[in-house]
């Protein structure tokens, strides 16, 4: 070893020395930083897994949020849809009862001309029998008395003469609603005959109505079912004009 320049004593010296620094580097310094190097590590790996989890959770609670918001907004719109519906049909009921009460005051209205109108009509009856009377008696004196000179007026307007309605003697009538219309308001007395002639085609249970129109001059226009029997004055006059044509 000498003949290299090396001292044998200086360099069992050095190796110890080494062992002793690497001993002691080992133990004091390599191992806690390699702990310190893997803490570091684990922390940066928990650091990355806690991002990973956070970002999943906030991916999952941005699509449970945009979930919520869909059902809000979708249960917004049935509800809109709901309320929309229930004020149109409100809004239809509204305009139907107010159809129906102004349908309804309509008829009210026209109910009550009429009755005003056959009032009148009837209040003229009596005094255009009164006035045919009179004439009459200026006519043809003492011929007739003034009794059934009356009669004879009242046969005129009323189309019933001997307690029966002479336009449908004879006539055969089928079932079925029934109208009779005359040129003045008929008696509670010349209905009811016409209702007693009128018994059997309206036994089946059909109705009878009574109209007034002073256009037919006298006498009656019967309507049962779809046969129309006309025995009016206006009918009989437009059949002689018809005639003498």
């Amino acid at each position: 070893m000498e003949k290299l320049g090396i001292n044998l004593g200086y360099l069992l010296v050095q190796i110890f020395n080494f062992a002793i620094l690497f001993v002691v580097l080992r133990a004091w310094v390599y191992k806690p930083v390699v702990k310190l190097l893997e803490q570091r590590r684990q922390k940066i790996a928990q650091g990355l897994e806690d991002a990973r989890v956070a970002a999943e959770a906030r991916a999952n609670a941005e699509k449970e949020a945009q979930a919520i918001l869909a059902a809000a907004q979708s249960e917004a719109n049935q509800r809109i849809r709901e309320a929309a519906e229930r004020a149109e049909q409100a809004a239809r009921e509204i305009r139907a009862a107010a159809e129906k009460e102004a349908a309804a005051l309509r008829e009210a209205a026209a109910a009550e001309a009429e009755h005003a109108r056959a009032a009148a009509l009837g209040e003229l009856r009596g005094q255009v029998a009164a006035l045919a009377v009179a004439a009459a008696q200026q006519l043809i004196g003492a011929s007739l008395d003034e009794k059934r000179q009356r009669e004879l007026v009242e046969e005129f307007f009323s189309g019933i003469q001997r307690g029966k309605v002479v336009v449908l003697e004879g006539e055969a009538l089928e079932g079925g609603s029934a109208e009779v219309v005359s040129a003045l308001p008929l008696t509670e007395a010349e209905q009811e005959t016409i209702r007693k002639q009128l018994a059997k085609p309206l036994a089946a249970g059909g109705s009878l109505s009574f109209r007034v129109n002073p256009a037919i001059l006298g006498g009656l226009v019967v309507r049962v079912g779809d046969k129309v029997i006309d025995g009016s004055v206006a009918g009989r006059l437009e059949g002689l004009r018809q005639s003498l044509r």
